[in-house]
């Protein structure tokens, strides 16, 4: 899938344009801050990598905005649920499907958020399998950080569009020797993974009553079974209220781990599991 190269708005860039008109000219990043360039203002439209694109109308908050050839259009779909992405203060955007945040992104980026889960698998030099490959920031931080090679599953068509828009996912075309994604169901496609033929896992699976079987001891089993002994496992389950859940879901992961054949403890807001 090709990705997308135009800008991308936020409400607060095209008040920014709109504000700047009269002096001909923006400085600022219209790719969700990856980079910082100049657009060339006139009074009906406004030029960017020699592109043309008029001011947009009033725009939504907590939305972003690409142009799809006619109109500057959210980035977003409805195909059985609602799913768009969703702009954040540290400019890598989060996603949410049906207004369900995926991304912890309140006390810093979601980039740095998966910067800290990556390096507690050492990924440098290693064949690592990401199993819900979401927006692709492990992706991102274990290209960042040396990977040997590294195979990510998506199974959710609108998530894999979303990347296409998204300048802080990475692009398989750019690494094709080091980054290989497919649009499949990891709970399926893990039976084609060979035994013992990876060095690291990142599993980061949607919310439990959404994806049981992601959770499931069967699952588990099989994680185990591509996982070298020795390799690191890094589950994130999140921090669901055991109040409210009457479930302690990191626990459960870790007692399901240990019985497939993990030494598990409790990591970061998931589960570190070490192959035995």
């Amino acid at each position: 899938m090709t990705h997308y190269t135009g800008p991308l708005l936020t409400r607060d860039v095209a008040d920014a344009l709109v504000a700047a008109r009269d002096a001909g000219r923006w400085t600022g990043s219209l790719d969700l801050g990856r980079s910082t360039g100049e657009a060339m203002l006139a009074p009906e439209s406004w030029q960017w990598r020699g592109h043309d694109y008029p001011y947009p109308g009033k725009l939504k908050d907590r939305t972003i905005y690409y142009w799809d050839g006619d109109e500057f259009a959210p980035v977003s779909r409805f195909s059985g649920s609602l799913i768009k992405l969703v702009p954040t203060p540290w400019g890598a955007p989060t996603f949410e499907i049906d207004g369900i945040k995926m991304l912890p992104t309140s006390k810093e980026s979601p980039v740095d958020d998966a910067r800290r889960k990556v390096a507690l698998v050492e990924p440098r030099g290693k064949r690592v399998l990401d199993t819900c490959g979401g927006l692709g920031y492990f992706a991102a931080c274990c290209l960042d950080a040396g990977v040997g090679h590294i195979q990510s599953f998506e199974k959710n068509a609108d998530v894999m569009w979303l990347r296409t828009l998204n300048p802080w996912s990475p692009d398989p075309a750019v690494t094709p020797d080091r980054f290989a994604f497919d649009h499949d169901d990891v709970s399926m496609a893990i039976a084609r993974v060979a035994d013992a033929s990876v060095d690291a896992l990142l599993h980061d699976p949607p919310r439990f009553g959404i994806a049981g079987e992601l959770y499931s001891q069967a699952f588990y089993d099989q994680l185990a079974r591509v996982l070298r002994r020795g390799g690191r496992l890094f589950h994130y389950t999140g921090s669901p209220n055991k109040l409210t859940s009457g479930r302690d879901v990191p626990r459960e992961v870790a007692r399901r781990l240990e019985k497939a054949g993990f030494r598990a403890e409790l990591a970061l807001d998931g589960v570190l599991g070490v192959r035995r």
